[in-house]
């Protein structure tokens, strides 16, 4: 997938693009394959614009992307969703809106993904059909009566209601294939290490973060340490489920979500309370293999090993 963008800066000013182009599409899907829940947990959907015509395409890209995007999300009996507070915050908050100027080549593509939670308010469990609709000229001069807007196929969203809840006060995920509640069980450190880094591979982002203790995790450094003891038990949840979608879409913490090639076990170490296992983990970057060390610390709480930090050397590449 290609892109050419334009990152200069402009204010929201000049002559409109035409925003339809014989063969350009909007396609959505969902980034991840997983189960949703009620709350507040991300529901990531990726946005593609696909120049599927012979010449250039050119549309523009609000910084704060709420100005070019727009997701129209109902019940299946057709009742629309209430918009997210924080996209009614963002698009009334009357600031200037910058923008770049994106260009599609013919044969190209365009990705970018959204929290649809941004957007819609998906506190209720139910099925919900998604639509998007990009607006090349920009959301502003369309509700202005200029230009229209580029808009997806629909897309089936399942959202359910919590029936669980784990140690750290988030929702207990379900495993996407066979439909059963995660119960983290009592394996040995190798064991949970393995386990982590084979769902990794697979995509399995629920059994990924199983064995992972997200709290130690996120006080792994200094500044969140000291915004986690500032905050109530609410604020420490949303750092938390914040920590996760981040983690998710490799925001921070690039190493230890990174999918590795494979993976070979060397050595475990563990006492009555505290683990480590060091895994050689080899990466397929381009044409060569990146081969890099991974020390994984784990603790033990109520007889369950869990990752509570790790250390990584890069061994060069093969």
């Amino acid at each position: 997938m290609k892109k050419r963008a334009l990152l200069t800066a402009v204010l929201l000013i000049g002559t409109l693009i035409p925003a339809f182009a014989a063969g350009v599409e909007l396609q959505i899907r969902f980034y991840n394959k997983k189960v949703y829940y009620a709350g507040s947990e991300p529901v990531y959907v990726q946005v593609t614009l696909n120049n599927n015509s012979p010449e250039l395409y050119r549309f523009r890209m609000a910084e704060d992307h709420v100005f070019t995007l727009d997701f129209d999300v109902r019940s299946l009996k057709n009742r629309p969703v209430e918009a997210a507070p924080v996209l009614l915050w963002r698009r009334g908050s009357g600031s200037t809106v910058f923008f770049r100027e994106i260009t599609v080549e013919p044969g190209e593509s365009f990705s970018f993904v959204e929290d649809l939670r941004d957007y819609a308010r998906l506190d209720e469990p139910g099925n919900y059909v998604v639509q998007a609709r990009l607006y090349p000229e920009m959301l502003k001069n369309v509700m202005a009566g200029e230009g229209a807007a580029l808009v997806s196929p629909r897309l089936n969203l399942s959202i359910r209601q919590p029936l669980y809840t784990s140690e750290d006060g988030l929702p207990q995920a379900l495993d996407v294939e066979t439909n059963a509640v995660l119960v983290r069980e009592r394996l040995p450190p190798d064991e949970v290490v393995s386990f982590m880094l084979t769902a990794r591979q697979k995509s399995q982002w629920e059994k990924f973060f199983l064995y992972i203790d997200l709290e130690q995790m996120l006080r792994r450094d200094g500044a969140r340490e000291r915004r986690w003891r500032a905050e109530s038990e609410q604020g420490r949840r949303r750092m938390l489920e914040q920590l996760r979608a981040d983690m998710q879409s490799a925001v921070i913490d690039g190493d230890i979500q990174a999918i590795p090639l494979r993976f070979e076990i060397e050595r475990t170490t563990y006492s009555a309370g505290e683990g480590t296992v060091v895994v050689l983990e080899r990466f397929k970057q381009g044409d060569y293999i990146e081969k890099k060390r991974y020390t994984y610390h784990l603790r033990k709480y109520d007889e369950i090993w869990t990752v509570v930090d790790y250390v990584v050397v890069n061994l060069g590449t093969e």
